[in-house]
């Protein structure tokens, strides 16, 4: 089976050939420039991330300051709730937690619906240490965007949020390459 030819435009330069526009070309160049632009903007944000959370403290992790931003948010929320808030399993948002707790910006108290679950929520702390950070991260945002008009900045933030939307689960559903039994490796 042939793969996907707007899959091979997403993922390959695209040759320029001579002869008559494709309808198709205009749609593969304006994905293209997407995942361009996507890609950049991943990158800073992640290189972001890496910045804010050693603003919170010097030896946390980018993942840790995605737990604090979603507690707060969420106000007390139980462990397990937090791996699926963000989409990662369980042990590795107990190793963050557990990290965020002994630098004490998090603590775990009894859950009000269920006395043997424990929600976790900020500290006093946590709290300030987030404030000041979040803050600082607006007013650089207010700065950078300070010049475009407000409506343009509205529009942004309504086709980021169709973005969120579609890609709402985190999960790609990309198809395996088919791979033909000639092509396989010896036993295999």
């Amino acid at each position: 089976m042939a793969p996907d030819s707007r899959m091979v435009a997403m993922s390959n330069p695209l040759q320029s050939t001579p002869g008559p526009a494709v309808p198709g070309d205009a749609a593969d160049d304006a994905l293209q420039q997407v995942e361009h632009q996507l890609s950049l903007l991943w990158r800073r944000a992640r290189s972001i991330s890496h910045q804010l959370s050693r603003q919170v403290h010097p030896d946390m992790e980018p993942a840790a300051y995605g737990l604090l931003t979603v507690i707060r948010r969420e106000g007390p929320i139980r462990l397990t709730d937090l791996a699926t808030c963000i989409g990662v399993g369980k042990p590795s948002v107990s190793r963050q937690i557990a990290f965020l707790e002994s630098i004490g910006l998090v603590y775990k108290e009894a859950d009000p619906q269920d006395g043997r679950a424990q929600s976790i929520r900020l500290t006093e702390k946590g709290e300030e240490k987030m404030h000041q950070v979040q803050d600082a991260r607006r007013q650089v945002f207010r700065e950078r965007l300070g010049e475009w008009p407000l409506e343009d900045v509205q529009t942004l933030a309504d086709y980021m949020g169709r973005l969120n939307a579609i890609y709402g689960d985190g999960v790609l559903n990309v198809k395996e390459p088919e791979i033909d039994v000639e092509d396989k490796p010896a036993g295999v």
